[in-house]
């Protein structure tokens, strides 16, 4: 592989855009297009090969002929982790612009994002608010997570919801290079390496925000690695969460005053994490008559009215996954002033 082109100097609050790409040949010319036409120009691509069977890389290096702003660099290592620490590297700007090789940001992105880190130095992490698309491919389910997501804007919302979903999509967001090298860039294991970020970034005070404003397309397409890699089963998302709760100083400084709301199978399932990380429930919380009063690991079932009695408050950790069902808990909560991300979390 030829040298990479060198990029222009690097300014203080420069952008290095960071796209890792692999047989991306089919819509890598549609994301390039994108990112040709920002409107903030002083950035540099890092265009990072990972081992790349088909005519990716030529795509790219051919467009570097014509822009000096377009580094091509291959994967020393294997896998996305392993070229997105690379990348982090090799940045010469102090804002990453992380980017995917199916997706399209939009003429602003970089420009708004650029500005708000700029003026908000306490953010570590900046996404924005995304579309998903081609409409025909996205299915109910990612709609209603989108949803979700887009609504997720505030430190104090992201903060509030972190447990529930991954709260920021990872092509979207621009990255403090300081910030995420200081807790130890990306990691790799079996769980979804930008989910574990942001646990990270949230466990080390760091603050996530978005532009509240749609400045990414994001492609949706059944063999998307997120659908297909085990690293980003409903099992692995359980997992990891589990992991970061138990850790967490809203549980720990309650540790003998957990409360689980949800004592179906479907639940207990999910909350065997949490109890293999050496947390014992004072109570379940659940709405079945047939449930009340019965015991799980040694922890009785009460109805919620038993939360009106509870002094001090527990902190309620609500598994319930249904939509509409977790909307009338939160109100519920709400009524008897417990404050959400203080008193309760829902846990998705």
């Amino acid at each position: 592989m030829a040298p990479a082109t060198p990029a222009p100097p690097a300014a203080k609050t420069g952008v290095t855009i960071l796209l890792p790409f692999r047989d991306a040949e089919t819509t890598l010319a549609e994301c390039l297009d994108s990112i040709a036409v920002q409107t903030f120009t002083a950035y540099e691509l890092l265009a990072i090969d990972d081992h790349s069977s088909d005519l990716s890389a030529s795509l790219v290096r051919q467009r570097a002929t014509s822009d000096p702003r377009i580094r091509v660099i291959s994967n020393p290592g294997k896998g996305l982790v392993a070229a997105l620490n690379f990348g982090l590297e090799q940045a010469r700007h102090p804002f990453i612009a992380r980017m995917d090789a199916d997706d399209r940001m939009l003429p602003q992105r970089l420009e708004m994002q650029r500005a708000n880190l700029t003026d908000h130095p306490e953010l570590s992490v900046l996404g924005t608010q995304v579309r998903l698309f081609p409409e025909e491919a996205i299915t109910a389910g990612a709609r209603e997570y989108l949803r979700w997501q887009n609504l997720c804007v505030t430190p104090q919302q992201i903060a509030t919801n972190i447990y529930m979903e991954a709260p920021l999509a990872h092509p979207s967001v621009m990255l403090r290079r300081a910030d995420v090298l200081a807790i130890g860039g990306y990691r790799e294991g079996p769980f979804p390496e930008d989910y574990d970020l942001w646990f990270r970034v949230h466990h080390s005070g760091g603050l996530m925000a978005k532009v509240p404003h749609i400045l990414l397309h994001w492609r949706e397409r059944p063999d998307r690695t997120s659908r297909t890699d085990p690293r980003y089963s409903r099992e692995a998302f359980d997992r990891l969460r589990a992991s970061y709760l138990s850790k967490d100083p809203l549980l720990t400084r309650r540790f003998e005053r957990v409360v689980i709301w949800g004592a179906g199978r479907r639940t207990r399932k999910r909350v065997r994490h949490l109890l293999d990380q050496g947390i014992e429930p004072l109570a379940w919380i659940d709405v079945d008559p047939r449930k009340i009063g019965n015991r799980i690991n040694g922890a009785r079932i009460h109805p919620p009215g038993w939360l009106e009695e509870q002094t001090p408050k527990p902190l309620v950790l609500c598994y319930v996954a249904r939509h509409g069902a977790r909307e009338r808990i939160a109100a519920y909560l709400d009524m008897l002033d417990y404050a959400a991300g203080t008193d309760y979390l829902m846990i998705g």
